[in-house]
């Protein structure tokens, strides 16, 4: 199985995908009762606004996950910023959803890290304690990214996770030395 992620907004057709799962997106999202996804008429806005306003935030990274060269899933990498209390983050996971058909394959497992090292630098990926699915995901996913190198806070009806990622995750060999093992 091959599994790779590319830029979604190259190409109208993957557009056009994430807007088709966009409904089964949401309503993975409903049972968990967050209150960030209010009915979309409610607000004032239609599915098609909140797509349009993805596809337009110059400070997010919208991702077409891949199978095999299909699509099976999207992700959004938006920009970090100060956290009262924590160290800023570069990164922050805003969205991640994989299709239906393309859950239980590793498909997100083997997306997350080709993701996580495309945007190297210090990442935030928070959780809602009442979704355990993605609290589990999660936790595997940084974990064996990370060996272990995270630190994680519960609170706030939340679960987050903060680490380095990619290139900015090596430690520079000591001065005429070799890199650790």
């Amino acid at each position: 199985m091959t599994v790779s992620v590319r830029d979604a907004r190259a190409l109208p057709a993957d557009r056009r995908w994430i807007e088709g799962v966009y409904r089964d997106y949401l309503d993975d999202l409903a049972p968990l009762n967050t209150g960030v996804f209010p009915i979309l008429g409610e607000v004032g806005h239609s599915e098609p606004d909140q797509l349009t306003r993805w596809f337009a935030d110059p400070s997010a990274h919208l991702l077409l996950i891949l199978k095999s060269g299909a699509p099976a899933g999207f992700a959004m990498v938006g920009r970090g910023g100060p956290a009262p209390g924590r160290p800023p983050s570069d990164y922050r996971m805003a969205e991640f959803f994989i299709a239906r058909p393309f859950r239980r394959l590793g498909v997100g497992r083997a997306a997350v890290p080709l993701i996580l090292d495309r945007f190297a630098g210090r990442w935030e990926i928070v959780e809602y304690q009442r979704n355990p699915g993605a609290v589990s995901f999660w936790r595997r996913v940084v974990s064996l990214y990370t060996r272990g190198d995270y630190q994680e806070r519960v609170g706030d009806g939340e679960v987050r996770q903060t680490f380095v990622s990619g290139s900015a995750r090596r430690t520079p060999p000591p001065p005429g030395g070799s890199p650790p093992r």
